[in-house]
């Protein structure tokens, strides 16, 4: 598949290089954009990730990217959320991540790279904006719980929890409101008589 890619790519740039308006393409004709930019997103460690064809390589000039600074995308968001305490809320959720990472057991299914902390930053606003009552810090913990709790394995909840005590000492995790939920479990499993 990523043979005929290169073979489009390539007809796409002929077109570009002679200047001209319409070009054939594949079983028809396509116009051509003459501001048109072409780009491949590559992560070589990740997993699934595999190496582009040489043809395909040869076609894209390589450009290489910092590591993002998680702390201060981080505290942007959390100030976006509504977050005053952005500051130090940013360092301890990447630094719990940052923990879990080292700490916890290699699973398959674990991620604790920025796709996780943005979800967690995300969650945190939703929080917010649901239990207006709560303390930020109380907020993120309930966040970064809620997320992630119900993927760990047992071994690594009791790691998960002392370093919640570590990273927020006095800190309380919110009680859930699930009552709601937890009604309509129990008259469900009544009418069945479970």
């Amino acid at each position: 598949m990523l043979s005929v890619v290169a073979q489009q790519v390539l007809t796409i740039l002929d077109a570009l290089k002679k200047n001209e308006s319409v070009t054939p393409f594949m079983d028809g004709t396509i116009q051509v954009q003459k501001d048109t930019g072409l780009f491949i997103t590559m992560n070589p460690g990740y997993a699934g990730r595999s190496e582009l064809p040489d043809n395909l390589k040869a076609l894209f000039r390589p450009v290489a990217m910092m590591v993002p600074d998680f702390n201060t995308i981080a505290k942007i968001i959390l100030m976006s959320e509504g977050f005053k305490q952005n500051d130090a809320l940013a360092k301890k959720i990447v630094t719990i991540y940052e923990l879990m990472k080292k700490q916890l057991s290699k699973q398959d299914h674990y991620d604790f790279g920025m796709r996780a902390v943005k979800s967690v930053l995300n969650a945190s606003g939703r929080v917010k904006r649901e239990r207006p009552d709560l303390d930020e810090f109380s907020v993120a913990i309930k966040a970064i719980r809620d997320m992630n709790l119900s993927k760990f394995i047992a071994e690594d909840v009791i790691l998960f929890d002392n370093l919640f005590i570590d990273l927020f000492p006095g800190c309380d995790e919110p009680d859930n409101d699930n009552d709601d939920l937890l009604l309509a479990i129990e008259d469900s499993l009544r009418k069945r008589n479970l």
